[in-house]
């Protein structure tokens, strides 16, 4: 159920209508608009009365929501959620006019190769760091990730070169460190449906990325999402990163048509993992390049300055010259679609 305020209704009125619904044993997520605010209403088991609510002041009408997702659909929201990040540099604005650019290691291997590779996305004009403190392996053998030492060498990213950071929780615990740290917390694909930890993003107070799962359907993908909204946390940004296939001449299949088909659906902002996406990295710029003529609001990118060395995912980092080479083309494919660089 949706409460659709009129334009002009005071924040009295707002506060009341919520006030109302949260006494029928409901939940009321108030979402500002540019012309009015809607009350999406979420914890109801059957039909609500929706003559009361209708008849109070500032209200113009009730409309029931038929998809499953309530608070991610364009029923709840019909323009766009620009997510704004806040960086030691100023704000970024994921969705909206502006594309957003998100690099750096798959993980943190160390202090120097850390530093070397904020110095080549920070000179490439990106503003988010992405680097990986916590890695949910195939391979318990692999490299599992640095932990709290890599959130500390990240925060000393941030204060040196002025880059917000990103960076993956992988349960309830290292969320709680994630919090701390990070000024975006990433729920990777393996953790699309790990509802606990969908539930603890969703009382968190950084901005959160979510990853779709690798078999996950656009339902599913949304119906994530609405979990974490449910719990009162509205900055989400949704991420397509490849899905499994039949295919065997990339890791996995990027499926770009998930763009615009989330953009119908939801008004959330919606970015692209070329580097997951493909697994290969003279495939990362030609899927980058398309993923900003299909409409993403950006881009997540792998970038190592010696991939070959890399610790994790190396075959699909490029390096700092296709960086530089990655911003320019999508610089000028921007401009065709109407849509200007962070």
């Amino acid at each position: 159920m949706l409460v659709v305020m009129q334009a002009h209704a005071t924040e009295e009125q707002v506060r009341s209508v919520c006030e109302r619904i949260e006494s029928l044993g409901l939940r009321a997520h108030p979402i500002p608009g540019s012309n009015r605010t809607a009350i999406g209403i979420t914890g109801n088991s059957g039909a609500i009365d929706i003559g009361s609510l209708e008849a109070m002041p500032g209200v113009i009408e009730c409309i029931p929501v038929s998809k499953p997702y309530k608070l991610v659909s364009r029923d709840a929201k019909e323009e766009n959620t620009v997510v704004k990040v806040s960086t030691p540099a100023g704000e970024v604005s994921i969705g909206g006019a502006s594309l957003a650019i998100i690099a750096g290691p798959c993980a943190i291997e160390n202090r120097e190769q850390a530093r070397t590779v904020a110095t080549h996305v920070k000179a490439a004009g990106v503003p988010l760091f992405r680097g990986g403190a916590y890695k949910p392996r195939t391979s318990p053998y692999s490299f599992q990730g640095l932990g709290e030492p890599a959130l500390k060498i990240m925060a000393d990213i941030r204060d040196e070169f002025g880059l917000g950071i990103v960076t993956e929780a992988i349960d309830n615990e290292s969320l709680d460190l994630v919090e701390e740290y990070a000024d975006v917390i990433q729920i990777g694909a393996r953790n699309m449906q790990n509802f606990s930890l969908l539930k603890r993003a969703g009382r968190a107070s950084k901005p959160i990325l979510l990853k779709r799962g690798m078999s996950a359907t656009l339902d599913e993908f949304l119906m994530a999402a609405e979990y974490i909204l449910s719990e009162g946390n509205y900055r989400v940004i949704l991420c397509e990163r490849g899905v499994r296939t039949f295919t065997d001449h990339t890791r996995n299949t990027l499926d770009l048509s998930v763009i615009p088909a989330v953009q119908i659906r939801s008004h959330l902002p919606i970015l692209v993992d070329p580097s997951h996406g493909t697994g290969r990295r003279n495939k990362v710029l030609p899927l980058s390049r398309a993923a900003v003529a299909v409409g993403a609001d950006g881009l997540l990118v792998e970038v190592h300055h010696d991939p070959d060395r890399a610790l994790s995912d190396g075959a699909q980092s490029i390096i700092p010259d296709e960086l530089q080479l990655l911003m320019a083309e999508v610089r000028a494919i921007a401009t065709v679609v109407h849509r200007t660089l962070n």
